[in-house]
């Protein structure tokens, strides 16, 4: 096999080639929606995050210090579970922890505690104190929170906000060729944004919260490294 192909017992029948696309997919291991880079068949429309095509068989995390991760391709037993990141549920790959019951998604489980582009820098807390600029409330799910402490958004609001997103993301006409900054015009109107300040240290903080987005769906969707350049913020303004 040449090095960007490999085989992958989700998919014995055929090789998976290596792709990077800026249109979104299923993932057809853990079934969330992924960005970027994947290992793909091109015959059968079969598409794997990153981590889901090159999964480690067991992890730790710094939030769970007890716990061992063992990496399964479905959740165990027979009653639902979700991911103790996201909340969302868990229908596909996972990883699992057999003596503490935590389960976490594959991309959910390999966030980065940190990201940051030189300018904007953004860290993953486990429970955070203050309020979700999506949703407004505490607590919750993990959570990216910037460094001055005065952005934060829960992973689990990301989620809802691709799921609820997802038919006009994958679908929102075309054939898929077109770029991803013209397929997310309802994500505008997703973060709550209850301003009291001049209008220049609005447009800064909008401004802030936009890069600070665009950083944590592009780590959610399992490609830190794909960054949805300006959109986000373009759509903000118009709002």
């Amino acid at each position: 096999m040449k090095y960007n192909e490999i085989s992958h017992f989700s998919h014995p029948q055929h090789i998976l080639n290596f792709e990077y696309t800026e249109v979104p997919f299923k993932c057809d291991g853990c079934k969330e929606v992924g960005i970027g880079s994947r290992y793909r068949c091109s015959f059968c429309d079969f598409d794997l995050h990153m981590h889901c095509a090159v999964p480690s068989l067991s992890i730790s995390h710094p939030f769970y210090t007890k716990c061992s991760f063992q990496f399964l391709s479905r959740p165990p037993g027979n009653t639902p579970r979700y991911c103790n990141a996201c909340e969302k549920d868990v229908t596909g790959f996972v990883y699992h922890c057999k003596t503490c019951g935590f389960d976490l998604h594959p991309c959910c489980a390999k966030l980065p505690m940190v990201l940051d582009d030189g300018e904007v820098k953004l860290y993953l807390y486990r429970k955070v104190s203050s309020p979700c600029h999506r949703c407004g409330r505490k607590g919750r799910s993990w959570s990216y929170q910037s460094a001055c402490k005065k952005y934060n958004l829960h992973v689990a609001c990301v989620r809802e906000m691709l799921v609820e997103n997802w038919h006009e993301l994958y679908f929102g006409g075309g054939k898929g060729s077109r770029k991803l900054q013209s397929q997310i015009p309802s994500l505008k109107n997703t973060l709550q944004t209850p301003h009291k300040r001049s209008k220049g240290k609005v447009k800064k903080c909008c401004e802030m919260a936009a890069l600070a987005l665009q950083f944590i769906i592009s780590a959610v969707l399992g490609d830190p490294t794909a960054l949805i350049a300006g959109v986000i913020g373009t759509l903000m303004s118009r709002a």
